[in-house]
């Protein structure tokens, strides 16, 4: 079939974006407040970028969730560039912020309270992102009632995400079947000890006398499997720890680029919940929010908790100089490197 023209405004269906925006303040009988506009259009805009974000990260899932990842593809820098780009997304919101601090406390307070019971907490798109990336229900700040102001079919979405297979699960899976990881010749040093005896007790000898009771954890994060409540394996530790201390060779730059955007992740979501405090305080200082929550207060509670990556986080506890590193066998050296 012949290609027909497109046309720019209806390519982009700007006259559905343009005409969005019907401001309460505006309505008959009320006095106008001009920043109630900029205040739609932020976070209409919001809204957008939030769509966006679940496009990549649902894409990412399709890809980690398939039987089998194949690593020597170009599917595992897709999955880390998509991710990067989402993170680059992120920083737009928290930048985003800027422009509305640039309404005062009494601009905002010209049309607030024609906004009740309309919140940023009934955001059905923001949760579904927390739930794909890994955060739980009982892991939310206020889980009894954090969807009780939102509609059925919105409530149903977002159990379909916390139901389905979230990101952390899927990087838990791939770290497990991390290849040679179970495989015993490629596992002992170059003085021929097996390697993870070997790399415990140069961590603890690097410890301070403060940090002794690491050791402990130790063990327990890396080699016992029955600990409940946690997202990472002990055998997906091992991998993620593994490829955080030799990511150095090329076989382990891409996946150590892909741990360390999901840190990159909770940064960015963590600087933009800092930020949203900030503005809360700044605009209504201890008020409860237009939907009814405790405002700067929930917000607080939901930054210092819904950190979804924080298990990849805490491995760099257990890192140790590169001068100190145990040195690995020769065979495994050529898998982990470029070999002609």
């Amino acid at each position: 079939m012949e290609q027909q023209p497109v046309n720019y405004g209806d390519y982009l269906q700007l006259h559905k974006i343009i005409d969005a925006q019907y401001p309460e303040s505006f309505k008959e009988g009320n006095q106008p407040a001009h920043d109630e506009m900029l205040f739609i259009i932020i976070h209409q805009t919001y809204e957008l970028w939030f769509k966006q974000v679940l496009f990549e990260i649902n894409s990412v899932i399709d890809i980690l969730g398939k039987p089998s990842l194949n690593d020597n593809s170009s599917e595992l820098q897709t999955v880390v560039h998509r991710l990067q780009r989402s993170v680059t997304i992120f920083k737009v919101l928290v930048q985003q912020i800027d422009i509305l601090e640039t309404m005062t406390p009494m601009d905002f307070l010209d049309f607030r309270d024609m906004l009740r019971p309309a919140s940023g907490f009934q955001s059905w798109q923001f949760k579904i992102i927390e739930a794909r990336l890994g955060l739980k229900f009982e892991g939310r700040h206020g889980h009894e009632y954090y969807i009780s102001q939102l509609k059925k079919e919105q409530i149903d979405i977002i159990k379909i995400a916390e139901d389905g297979k979230s990101l952390i699960e899927l990087i838990n899976s791939w770290l497990e079947r991390m290849p040679f990881a179970e495989d015993a010749k490629f596992w002992q040093d170059a003085e021929g000890e097996n390697f993870w005896p070997g790399y415990e007790r140069a961590y603890t000898s690097s410890l301070q006398d403060a940090e002794k009771n690491n050791s402990s954890y130790f063990k327990e994060l890396f080699f016992n499997e029955g600990t409940p409540g946690r997202s990472l394996s002990a055998k997906a530790c091992r991998s993620a720890l593994f490829i955080m201390l030799y990511r150095g060779y090329p076989m382990l730059e891409l996946p150590f680029q892909l741990l360390d955007t999901l840190l990159e992740i909770d940064n960015q979501l963590g600087n933009w919940r800092y930020r949203h405090i900030n503005m809360v305080r700044r605009m209504i200082g201890t008020r409860i929010g237009t939907g009814g929550s405790t405002g700067s207060g929930y917000l607080q509670g939901a930054m210092e908790k819904h950190y979804i990556f924080k298990e990849v986080a805490q491995l760099n506890s257990f890192l140790i100089d590169r001068r100190d590193l145990p040195g690995l066998p020769k065979i495994l050296q050529e898998k982990l490197g470029y070999n002609f």
